[in-house]
């Protein structure tokens, strides 16, 4: 397999361009394969990582690299997450004619994209770059992943693994390259020089993605505002909350970070939250919390992300009882005012009382309105009406009903959501798209038109305009 050998003196734009065209030439290998073809490709990718033995040896290397998470959160990500993935795809078909619409006398027809361009963040670098390598490859493109700094050893034993699979199924191990030496530079010319950009990651590269000057595919905040109502199962609503917010220890965009509690549970929920591990903490404890995670100019303190709680409260010099999972801090406002209710990347939740569903919908609206519109909110209940109102009322793409959110909003096997790491949050979180994002994003396609069987007819005005012709005149 060829090796990246990159002089001192060859700058990170002839570096990348070097990548790309090694890239572009593995993907033309592929641009005419079957569909048989391109699925035995995505599943032999995934088994190399996700196989018995393997999955173990990423995981533990993945926490040792980079020190974020923990192994039971990794090895569910690159073990269950990308079976998933697959499992969600497999069948899709992405060759040849995907529709035809006989009405309109349509018909589409999938067509790869080239390269793509791919930013995997520290905080989820096991499995990123198998679902965003498989979602590729699935479209017969091949793709250039550029790992964060804190990851890139992980990033390239599974770049490793994969190319070797690609190989022993005759294909072009180049269709996945992984960036060995990763660098701003490098990221910013590989997000110009691909034919579109896939960017998971923090905000400012996420911007960058934007301003490449190449098609993208970006994310927005996530801020997850959680409710919990009067009709809501409050064990399994405790049990899902703590699953959802200690996931990897809250590596993942989508954890909890706000819960809201109408009056009517608030004491009761609050019991089974602690229950579960959840420790309420006190004005002297939220006072160092905060100290502790952000700076007086509101930066989010990086050394606490993903880290367990026992970590977090030796930096803040606290005391908690043995077993906390997780800390809960009670706020009543947002805003920079009060840090708390943006994203922490943290074992640690903000906690609302709401007087009823109504209230609580303003409070998910005000929260995100500071960060993380667009993104996802969830909600506890039994009530298809409350549902119904949260969903209608709050700016947001994904509203995850009884399920933990952090598992849930990127597709899981208890729901029918795109299985991904890419989640578009609409205009509200400047992106272009609200769906989770897949393959079907990374092919191009050609519409063929014919004539229709018979040619449509102009409408009447009485018929097109109605009533509108007597009220304009």
């Amino acid at each position: 397999m060829a090796e990246q050998v990159v002089s001192p003196e060859v700058t990170p734009e002839e570096e990348v361009r070097a990548l790309i065209e090694r890239s572009r030439a593995a993907q033309q290998q592929i641009e005419n394969y079957t569909q048989e073809q391109v699925d035995e490709l995505i599943r032999a990718m995934v088994w190399s990582v996700a196989r018995p033995g393997v999955a173990e040896e990423i995981a533990q290397f993945t926490v040792d690299e980079t020190e974020l998470g923990n192994y039971d959160g990794k090895f569910l990500k690159i073990q269950r997450k990308t079976r998933a993935t697959l499992m969600d795809i497999i069948d899709d078909k992405s060759v040849g004619v995907l529709e035809e619409d006989k009405e309109r006398a349509l018909i589409k027809i999938a067509k790869p994209m080239g390269v793509i361009g791919a930013l995997a963040p520290s905080t989820n670098p096991e499995a990123t770059p198998v679902i965003k390598a498989i979602h590729a490859v699935k479209g017969r493109n091949s793709i250039v992943i550029a790992p964060h700094p804190r990851a890139k050893l992980t990033n390239k034993k599974i770049c490793d693994l994969m190319r070797e699979a690609l190989v022993k199924c005759g294909a072009p191990d180049d269709l996945v390259i992984g960036i060995d030496s990763p660098s701003l530079e490098t990221t910013n010319e590989l997000m110009r020089q691909c034919d579109r950009v896939l960017a998971t990651g923090g905000g400012a590269m996420v911007n960058a993605a934007y301003s490449s000057g190449t098609p993208a595919l970006g994310v927005g905040v996530g801020n997850a505002v959680i409710t919990v109502d009067e009709t809501a199962d409050l064990d399994d609503a405790a049990e899902k909350i703590r699953m959802s917010k200690t996931l990897d220890l809250a590596a993942s965009c989508s954890a909890d970070n706000s819960v809201i509690l109408v009056d009517e549970i608030y004491d009761d929920m609050m019991g089974k939250l602690k229950e579960q591990g959840g420790y309420l903490v006190d004005d002297e404890g939220k006072e160092k919390l905060q100290k502790t995670l952000w700076d007086d100019e509101g930066h989010l303190n990086t050394a606490i992300v993903a880290q367990p709680a026992e970590k977090i409260a030796a930096m803040a010099g606290m005391d908690i009882p043995e077993g906390t999972e997780f800390y809960i801090v009670p706020e009543d406002g947002w805003g920079p005012e009060h840090p708390f209710s943006g994203e922490k990347l943290s074992v640690i939740m903000a906690l609302y009382k709401a007087d009823d569903i109504d209230h609580a919908i303003e409070l998910t609206n005000n929260i995100q309105g500071y960060q993380g519109q667009g993104h996802s909110c969830g909600i506890y209940s039994n009530s298809d009406e409350h549902i119904m109102k949260l969903a209608n009322s709050t700016k947001t793409s994904r509203v995850m009903v009884n399920q933990p959110q952090a598992a849930s909003n990127s597709g899981n096997l208890w729901n029918g959501m795109r299985q991904t790491f890419s989640l578009g949050c609409g205009s509200w979180g400047g992106n272009g798209t609200n769906h989770n994002i897949s393959w079907r994003d990374l092919i191009n396609e050609t519409w063929v038109s014919k004539p229709l069987e018979q040619t449509k007819e102009l409408l009447s005005d009485e018929e097109l305009f109605g009533d509108v012709i007597d009220k304009l005149g």
